[in-house]
């Protein structure tokens, strides 16, 4: 059985995404980029919605060139070997998308999906390869949640408070009971707590 596991980057009050959507707030941790890629597990494909995976393909094709390192995708401009790893595992892996409206598919490796389908999910957890990662795709992953789809969710806590913005899991009606598996903080302040269904 393949697993779903959740990865999102949050501000010490809770907020994955500013009011606007933008990440420019995320606390650039080099270290945690070295660390999330040498233990990435046997992850192969990737889980959005419409907009993530389009901020993912407006990104990651062409941010992995012949260079030894890559760009970061938010914050000031920097590049290092994590990044270029990360894109090159963000390019490779299969990616399944839930949208009604995306028309273009053509980065390699997309699945579309159509409209979220908890039965689509169940569908591809059972099947072949390895585990799936879910970035970002607020809707998708309260959706997952509410459908008890996710199994382990990582939290990337950075110093830093917003005062409002985006929940990465909005209406859950039900408490969610997990498990902590990890916590590991980072010298920028950045704090990786991993938590397991219960």
């Amino acid at each position: 059985m393949r697993h779903i596991h959740m990865f999102d980057r949050i501000s010490a009050d809770g907020y994955f995404g500013a009011p606007d959507g933008n990440l420019d707030w995320v606390i650039q941790d080099e270290a945690l980029e070295r660390d999330t890629m040498a233990n990435r597990g046997n992850h192969d494909a990737m889980m959005f919605g419409r907009k993530t995976y389009e901020g993912f393909k407006s990104f990651w094709p062409t941010a992995v060139d012949a260079s030894p390192t890559s760009p970061a995708p938010h914050g000031p401009a920097r590049r290092n070997e994590a990044l270029k790893a990360m894109g090159e595992f963000i390019n490779r892996s299969t990616k399944y998308v839930f949208s009604h409206s995306l028309k273009d598919v053509s980065w390699e490796g997309t699945q579309l999906l159509g409209d979220f389908d908890p039965g689509k999910v169940e569908q591809i957890k059972r099947g072949p390869g390895g585990d799936i990662l879910l970035f970002g795709s607020g809707s998708i992953a309260s959706l997952l949640t509410a459908h008890g789809l996710i199994d382990q969710y990582t939290f990337v806590v950075s110093p830093i408070l917003l005062g409002s913005g985006q929940r990465a899991i909005r209406d859950v009606i039900a408490n969610v009971k997990l498990v902590l598996e990890e916590v590991k903080q980072f010298p920028t302040g950045n704090l990786r707590l991993r938590y397991a269904k219960a």
